[in-house]
Formats: structure tokens, sequence, C-alpha cells
């Protein structure tokens, strides 16, 4: 049987105009052979090829009846026909045992739909950037409505209670409002443990913000990540649309553009599974009302120690606060963008946040009425060292009265 191209060879040199003998001279097939080809319209077939032998074909009996006691370890097996005598490859044992592998389950995932206004994700994700040659990191904490897929993102130096409470009152604000439920992975700074029931142990501050705020908080079970997969999935989108080629100054810069791309690229794009856009879907998840800031207010305080020279460290940098508050505790919070000192619920300071993180503001009047040399230790009183023993110097009538005494 002709191939193919030998078939399209013939066929092209008729259509030419070449005679059956010319074709049959050229080509050394006979005449007979060249007509039957010109003549029919059908395409050539081809048999199977006959199989070269393999040096596998000596253990494939073997190894039908291992793999039908339920061994289908390639290189368990092919240690065990070495053994035997085998000196072929890895890859033709593989493939000879394809055909008789069990077929796997397909990891099977269920969709679970939420209503408007019932859930919100919560998740933190890894950044790495340059600083001056440097390789550093920081971390994202993004909120995904589940309805609506709106998504809202916060860079943040820190993963504590104090942060993530904060970066939740940002993300309320910027929805709206705030859903009957957040859902979590197994946040340390949230989640402190389980107890003997397999439940979680949560922080005991941030249940107290839950409380006031208006939400149930909730926690995925153990390995079973991709109940919150919504949000992993925004903090991948987050790390392959906005990252790349980004150029910031601080967490405060690197968050005014994270809500920049949010409101003009994340939540006005059409979703790929609503196939609508997340800031026309947020508009029907009706939100909870979120507390007032005066409500909130002790949930954005954070436990500080001003020292000896009458500064607080908050969020990376150090403000002044009035000398006399030396060594006491006080409150910070971050009000906008301000941060303000209190003791014993009274303001004591208020400044413009730091921009860049490292920076010393100072307060007008910090040192005003402080006493000069005030704090000195009092002089030791130290011991003396004498050259001879003290004796008392006595004059010689009190001798004679001694004396008289005696005698009598």
């Amino acid at each position: 049987m002709l191939g193919g191209g030998e078939t399209l060879d013939i066929k092209v040199m008729h259509a030419q105009g070449l005679s059956i003998r010319e074709i049959s001279r050229r080509t050394g097939r006979d005449r007979k052979t060249v007509r039957k080809y010109l003549q029919s319209q059908e395409l050539p077939k081809y048999g199977p090829r006959p199989e070269k032998p393999s040096k596998l074909d000596d253990y494939k009996e073997y190894l039908q009846a291992r793999m039908a006691e339920g061994v289908f370890n390639a290189n368990r097996l092919f240690s065990e026909i070495q053994s035997l005598g085998y000196s072929g490859g890895r890859t033709i044992l593989k493939d000879f045992m394809k055909p008789f592998r069990p077929l796997q389950k397909p990891q099977a995932v269920v969709r679970f739909e939420t209503k408007p206004g019932e859930q919100a994700q919560v998740d933190f994700g890894v950044f790495q950037y340059e600083d001056q040659g440097h390789k550093r990191k920081v971390n994202a904490f993004v909120m995904v409505m589940s309805y609506s897929r709106a998504m809202y993102v916060e860079f943040v130096d820190r993963q504590d209670t104090a942060t993530l409470v904060r970066c939740h009152i940002h993300a309320f604000e910027y929805f709206g409002g705030v859903p009957e439920h957040v859902l979590y992975d197994n946040l340390k700074p949230l989640v402190l443990g389980r107890d003997e029931g397999g439940q979680p142990v949560w922080n005991q501050r941030f249940l107290d913000f839950a409380l006031v705020a208006g939400f149930l908080p909730k926690v995925c079970r153990p390995y079973r990540a991709q109940t919150k997969g919504r949000v992993e999935r925004s903090v991948g989108y987050l790390r392959q649309s906005f990252w790349p080629g980004l150029r910031f100054l601080n967490v405060e810069d690197l968050s005014a553009q994270g809500r920049t791309w949010c409101d003009r690229v994340a939540n006005t794009r059409v979703h790929g599974t609503t196939q609508r856009r997340p800031c026309d879907l947020l508009a029907e998840e009706n939100l909870h009302a979120l507390p007032s800031r005066t409500v909130l207010a002790p949930f954005l305080s954070e436990e500080r120690k001003v020292s000896r020279d009458g500064f607080v460290s908050f969020a990376g940098s150090r403000y002044g606060v009035p000398w006399a508050f030396a060594g006491r505790t006080v409150e910070v919070r971050e009000n906008g963008y301000h941060v303000e000192v209190y003791s014993a619920g009274a303001r004591v300071a208020v400044h413009p946040k730091a921009v860049i993180a490292g920076t010393v503001v100072p307060l007008s009047g910090q040192w005003d009425g402080v006493p000069l040399g005030a704090g000195r230790r009092p002089k030791q009183v130290l011991a003396t060292r004498v050259t001879s023993p003290d004796v008392e110097v006595r004059t010689l009538r009190v001798y004679e009265a001694l004396a008289e005494v005696s005698s009598r």
C-alpha cells in the first residue's frame, strides 16, 4: 500500500499532464498500481504497526499480577523487576502502567452562594518588595463581600489585634456598613487556640469589638481553607493585577494606591462569576450601620508607655507628649490623619500622622515648665576612715571627784 505522500505525488503528476507510463517510470511503480490509485477516491489506510520488542516484555506478566494486588508505585515496581534482571529504563515502565492505574476522583469543591449582607471574608497576603537593594515584606489586609465580591485592601506593617480591628473599621466604612458575619482562617491574633471540643478560643478584645460593631466572627475548619476561597482568589488577583512594578513611599501611600485600585479596577470590572460589577452589587448588600467613631474609640486605642524623654512609639514613629507624663502609660489612637494621645480619658496631645516611618514628631511646648536639674539623685553619704580610735577628753576635776569617792 502506498503512503499518503506517494499517492499525492502520483495525483499531482497526473494533474500536470503526465501519462501513466511516465508516472510509472518516475516512481518505479507498476502501471496498474498507478492507475489504481488515480481511480481511487479514498484516502490511503494504514494498519497498526507491528510492536517492536521491548526489554519490559519478559516482566509484563509479573507487573500485571502486582498491579492486580494494588501495587502501583512505579519506583517500587522498578526496583522489584531490576532485581529480576530488568535492564531497561523507568519511563517505559510508567508508560506501561498508565492504562492500568485506577482513576482518581476529581477534587470537587462545592460553591456556597451567600445572600446579600450575609458574609464577608478576611485574609492577609504577604507581599515582597525591594528597598535600596534589600528585599522586604509588607502585609496586605483584604476583605471581600461574599455576595457582591466588592473588595477592600489596606497595607500594614503588623498583624496584631489592634491593627486588625483598625482595618475592619476602615473596611466597614469603605463598604458603608457591616455584614452579618465575617469568615476567617485561623489567624493567630484572633484565634488563640482550640478547646477540648475543637472550638476556637477567640481573642477577647476582638470578640468585644465584634459585639459592639454588630457582626459574628466565624473561623474555617482546620485544613479547610478553601471555604474562604473568594478572599484567597482576591489576594491572588491583587498580586497579579496591582503589585507588579508598583512604586510607593510607605504603607500609607501603598494603602492609598490600593484603595484607588479598588475604586477604579477591582470593583468596577465585570466579575467572572457574577457577570456584574461588584460596585453595582454592593448597593444590594443592605449592610447594618457601623457605630460611630465615638463608640468605637476604645478599640482604636493602644496602650503605650511614655519614654523618659517624653515620647510614645506608634506605627513606627515617635510622638511627643508633655514631659509630666514621662514613665506613665497612656492610650494612643489613630483618628483619620491624626494621632491622639489620651490619659485617664483626657486628650493630652494630638499630632498629624507621620508620612514616613521612623519620624520623630515633637509636641509644641513639650518641655515647658520642666524643673532644671530635677530628678538628680541626692548626694550619697559615705563612710569615713580615721587614723586612731576616738578618745573622750575629760577635765582634771572629773578625775579628782572620782578619787574622793573611792577614798570614802
